[in-house]
């Protein structure tokens, strides 16, 4: 198997037969602190054993060095007992582009394969001068989901990747790529937490055998984008006074009993620890319906890959009206 999961954090085993960790650790940041190395080892410490990255974040050289120091130390036995997920960057995302990005995203890491390969976005850009990250500074252009899936399927058969996926598919997109996947992706991670539930990507991943896993499971609450909806939650807040819980463990353990895996990010020890207390309760009927009332919102748009020049007109469009 892929990743020797620790005692507390169980795994949920993916459609290539390799187990994930349900719960990933997160090194996506606005501005990571520059002891990120020492702050991944000391997640591994605690008994995180899944990592994720992506060429977007610029944190695939922190990551890697972090495997390599939890390997020395002997918090794991080997680079087998951690799960490495990383995704294609939108610049990369084209037929062609994709077995050589990865090829890259590896050099950064140190690594010879990824644990799991994701498409960031269904979004295509070409870089222009003056390019920056986040689809601002480059021209956006058709999208070959096709062409890319297949290279995809290539860093698969080659084993540079032992599953793949995909990041930000909404239900249709889903459909469109399950009709000519060879190999069908394993992982669809998505803005999902109490205030965004995404009932309708769970559903159609649910039929076809595909793991959903949430990032920003809090909210994202301080990013550019981000949303209080969760750690501003009355009936979180509620929910946590009863049960003697943070806000925090009432969003990450609804998420888990939803069987979706999730990515959260936290760089503080404390709370670092607070997230591995999850897997020992649960939630009553009671609490469920009182999350179960909290409005719904997508606070992840991706309003900078919409132009009316560009693939994107509109949001509607890029998340097929689920928005």
């Amino acid at each position: 198997m892929a990743a020797g999961a620790s005692a507390s954090i169980p795994c949920v085993t993916l459609n290539t037969g390799h187990a994930m960790p349900v719960m990933g650790f997160g090194t996506g940041s606005s501005a990571a602190p520059p002891d990120l190395t020492d702050i991944i080892a000391g997640a591994v410490r605690l008994g995180h054993r899944h990592i994720d990255t992506a060429s977007l974040y610029g944190t695939e050289g922190a990551v890697g060095a972090a495997v390599a120091d939890a390997v020395a130390a002997g918090a794991v036995a080997s680079r087998e007992d951690l799960f490495v997920t990383s995704k294609l960057h939108v610049t990369d995302a084209h037929p062609g582009r994709v077995v050589p990005a990865l090829r890259e995203s590896l050099a950064r890491l140190g690594l010879a394969y990824l644990d799991l390969f994701l498409i960031h976005w269904p979004v295509a850009a070409a870089v222009i001068a003056g390019g920056h990250d986040g689809g601002g500074g480059k021209k956006l252009v058709p999208f070959d989901m096709e062409g890319v899936w297949r290279d995809m399927e290539e860093c698969h058969r080659l084993g540079l990747a032992r599953s793949i996926g995909v990041s930000n598919f909404s239900a249709a997109k889903m459909t469109r790529l399950l009709s000519f996947a060879a190999v069908p992706p394993a992982v669809n991670q998505v803005e999902l937490n109490v205030g965004w539930r995404q009932e309708k990507v769970r559903e159609l991943c649910a039929k076809n055998g595909i793991v959903v896993a949430a990032f920003s499971p809090l909210g994202a609450s301080g990013s550019a984008w981000g949303s209080n909806a969760v750690m501003e939650s009355g009936a979180l807040r509620d929910v946590a006074a009863r049960r003697g819980k943070t806000v925090a463990q009432v969003a990450l353990r609804w998420l888990h009993e939803q069987g979706v895996c999730f990515v959260a990010r936290s760089f503080n020890k404390e709370r670092l620890k607070q997230n591995m207390e999850l897997f020992d309760w649960e939630l009553s009927e009671e609490d469920k319906e009182l999350i179960m009332q909290i409005p719904q919102r997508r606070a992840c748009r991706g309003d900078w890959f919409v132009s009316p020049d560009g693939p994107y007109k509109s949001l509607e469009e890029l998340w097929d009206g689920e928005i």
